[in-house]
């Protein structure tokens, strides 16, 4: 069992994935906790994952397509993406939100998420 942690999230240095994507993330033996900045005009380009996401927006605007759906998530609003399906957002106003993921993204804890440092389409 991990040990207690307490953390000031204001306080820890944020990730730049690329210039326009930034992020603070944690990870438990079960869950991967996401703090997400993007700007206007960013992409998280088309992927899928072992894990369910849940994705909350605190300020701005994403266009998901998940699946063959598009939705507009924003202020206030919460989607559930299941495992393995895929997906892909632009921002289409500055994005403030968190992520959770269960199982914990490996891929962001082996640094071998290459997909998201492409550059905007």
């Amino acid at each position: 069992m991990n040990q207690l942690q307490h953390h000031r999230v204001t306080e820890l240095p944020e990730e730049r994935v690329t210039d326009l994507f930034g992020r603070k993330f944690f990870n438990g033996e079960q869950i991967t906790l996401a703090f997400l900045t993007i700007a206007q005009g960013g992409v998280v380009p088309r992927h899928e994952h072992e894990s369910e996401q849940f994705s909350y927006c605190i300020s701005g605007c994403l266009r998901f397509q998940i699946g063959e759906e598009e939705i507009l998530l924003r202020a206030g609003e919460l989607v559930q993406i299941p495992a393995w399906v895929p997906h892909e957002a632009v921002v289409i106003e500055d994005y403030t939100g968190f992520d959770v993921f269960s199982p914990p993204r490996r891929d962001w804890i082996e640094g071998t998420d290459d997909y998201l440092r492409r550059s905007p389409r």
